[in-house]
């Protein structure tokens, strides 16, 4: 079919039934008035003019070249939008997201079929809007999500406190806090700008006053029905991110209206992610949305319910640009088959379950509080040192059993699961496993982690203290994973009682005495599978180029005070300045972040996240800058923030949020 001609639309109003008008981007076909189209919607606060429109021009041109009009929305306060944001996946964004997609099945040009997009926050709000079913949506493609949000996003793991809530709580607010473009709102952009850094909320205040999986963290959660959900949904994720549990767990849950494709990718779309190799995305959507939104019969239902990357023995590297491997398919998913290792009397880890009533082999595990520096961030953008590094750094500090030689290969594909008995000192403590790839030269590739908070070791709804010294049981499942462990090398276990900074240390810091004859490990067999193809995009470089002024940069260091036994975790993020050619408009951020801790003492952990943005055109220039604290005591978490603006070199704006103690709650 000839490609159609389109009219790229730069702004579009959308005046919602409460006089709140939204700005919109919008791709439109040739001709769609006189033979309408169907739409595809995206609703993020990611700002289209400047956040995602590199990655809006590598995609919406093809779907409307293709006879599918795209609607990228800025949501409230976001962009151009009117408004304050009022927090994520709120009640008014999921209600705002149905009378958009009814305004857009409304217009002349639509054949009333809408598809709803998006990765990460775009992804859980495509699910979410999904299981609202407004009428006009018919189908979903959902990247880089979740299904539960307690357990599987950035704010919680296991009741374990992940650093990456402040760091995203800094993000947001260093990012809401810029100007709507004053080239398309006019005269109003100031009055907008400060009623936005007058009203935007320190997110990380909400987000640490639930740190139970309450009414909070179940609203938006699909997998608390997932019957609600009863379009066609879509469902992909990258090894490489730590969104990798959603495609399995949708299959899972939603049955055959789902469909599953993992990949080896950071938080990218498949098209232009890395490691490579890569998917053609526009090409497969194109297909969903000419199935669910147009009628045609072109084979996209009947692909297998899941297809995945199988990584063959990957290396740590300064930079994964391809990773090897093999994609295979299984037209049904079910829960695999687990391969099962207990740990033998010498430790070594050995195929075979636990030996029933085995005498007791108690060890101690303290493992230092700075273990955890090889983990790479849990939100991953760049296949350089965001993810995990040789992880014999981190295996230093933790309790280790490991097979023999493999005699052959070993696939697996699904959650591998730990369990084991242990007693503890103190009423809570933080538990991680990680399965690990010895390589024959000793390199160690982590292939699997998870982290349990023993005061969650039955349910994240209602944690119960330890019981000081009584022995427990306890049960880990590891996030998701693809990968086969070749012949001649070894399949280790990893414990401590420590990740930082990926996950911040519990009030006390007691140890572990764990008992190694109930060591278990449950390896999810890849089972019947067919080898299948997964067609790489024609295009191997989609991203538009703007023009560079300053280039970006990246750097992330660890120091070690080895004299006051203090550890400092640096990041240093750099966008670079660069220039749309189309709007002239020039955008940066600058992401400054230094976690520190003392390798005996969890009450010396603190982080501080800073975020500088810029915006500017001829004659035109503002910046934000947006800081984020989080400090401790055995009772508290202390946080704080403030927000800083300028126009040209005045300072016109100043907020400080009053620093507040959280109760911590078990954590």
């Amino acid at each position: 079919m000839a490609e159609r001609g389109f009219t790229t639309i730069e702004n579009e109003w959308i005046t919602l039934k409460d006089g709140t008008r939204f700005a919109a981007r919008i791709w439109m076909p040739d001709g769609a008035e006189q033979d309408p189209v169907p739409a595809v919607f995206e609703f993020l606060p990611y700002r289209k003019r400047d956040g995602t429109s590199p990655r809006d021009e590598s995609t919406y041109p093809v779907f409307a070249g293709a006879g599918i009009a795209g609607v990228r929305v800025d949501i409230r306060g976001s962009g151009e939008s009117d408004g304050v944001i009022d927090g994520e996946y709120t009640e008014r964004e999921l209600a705002d997201a149905c009378e958009l997609i009814a305004w857009i099945a409304a217009q002349p040009w639509s054949n009333g079929a809408v598809g709803m997009m998006g990765i990460s926050w775009g992804g859980f709000n495509s699910l979410q809007v999904a299981a609202l079913r407004p009428p006009a949506l018919k189908a979903v493609i959902s990247i880089a999500s979740t299904v539960d949000r307690y357990n599987d996003d950035i704010h919680y793991k296991n009741g374990c406190h992940l650093s990456a809530q402040l760091s995203w709580a800094a993000t947001m607010l260093g990012y809401q806090s810029r100007p709507p473009d004053p080239a398309l709102v006019g005269e109003r952009w100031k009055e907008m700008w400060i009623e936005r850094l007058a009203g935007e909320p320190f997110l990380m205040e909400e987000w640490l006053s639930h740190q139970r999986r309450d009414d909070f963290w179940r609203h938006g959660s699909i997998s608390e029905d997932f019957s609600s959900v009863e379009i066609p949904t879509l469902v992909i994720a990258g090894w490489a991110d730590g969104y990798r549990n959603t495609p399995l767990m949708a299959v899972e849950g939603l049955g055959d209206k789902a469909k599953a494709l993992i990949g080896p990718w950071v938080h990218k779309y498949p098209h232009f992610a890395w490691p490579k190799p890569r998917a053609d995305f526009p090409a497969e959507a194109i297909a969903w949305w000419n199935k669910w939104l147009r009628g045609e019969d072109n084979g996209i239902d009947r692909l297998p319910q899941a297809r995945a990357y199988i990584l063959d023995a990957i290396r740590p590297a300064l930079r994964r640009d391809s990773d090897p491997g093999f994609w295979v398919a299984k037209d049904s998913w079910s829960p695999p088959k687990m391969q099962c290792f207990y740990v033998e009397q010498f430790g070594r880890l050995t195929e075979g379950m636990p030996i029933p009533h085995a005498p007791e082999h108690p060890v101690y595990l303290r493992s230092p509080l700075d273990t955890g520096t090889a983990s790479g961030e849990w939100f991953t953008l760049k296949p350089d040192a965001e993810l995990a590094i040789d992880q014999r750094l981190d295996d230093a500090g933790s309790l280790t059993f490991q097979t023999a030689l493999l005699a052959e290969d070993h696939d697996y594909l699904g959650r591998p699961v730990v369990t084991l008995a242990l007693r503890c000192d103190a009423e809570t403590a933080n538990l991680c496993a990680r399965l690990v790839d010895i390589h024959p030269d000793g390199t160690a590739t982590r292939v699997s982690f998870g982290v349990l908070n023993l005061a969650h070791r039955n349910g994240n709804a209602a944690p119960a203290p330890m019981s000081k010294g009584e022995r427990t049981t306890a049960s880990l499942t590891l996030d998701a994973c693809g990968y086969r462990f070749r012949k001649g090398h070894r399949i280790r276990l990893s414990l401590s009682t420590a990740y930082w900074p990926m996950v911040l240390p519990p009030p006390e810091d007691p140890g572990l005495t764990i008992d190694i004859a109930s060591v278990g490990l449950g390896l999810p067999l890849l089972g019947t599978h067919e080898l299948i193809d997964v067609k790489q995009p024609d295009d191997p470089d989609p991203l538009p180029k703007y023009i560079e002024h300053v280039p970006g940069s990246t750097k992330r260091h660890v120091l070690r005070d080895l004299s006051a036994g203090l550890t400092r975790y640096e990041i240093h993020e750099d966008t670079g300045l660069f220039e749309h050619p189309g709007t002239g408009l020039s955008t940066r951020q600058l992401r400054e972040e230094t976690w520190s801790i003392a390798r005996d003492d969890p009450m010396s952990m603190s982080g501080i996240s800073t975020w500088t943005c810029d915006m500017q055109r001829s004659g035109w220039f503002v910046r934000t800058v947006a800081t984020s604290s989080i400090f401790c005591t055995a009772k508290d978490w202390i946080i704080s923030a403030s927000v800083i603006a300028y126009e040209g070199e005045t300072e016109i704006f100043r907020k400080m949020f009053e620093e507040k103690r959280i109760a911590r709650d078990l954590m």
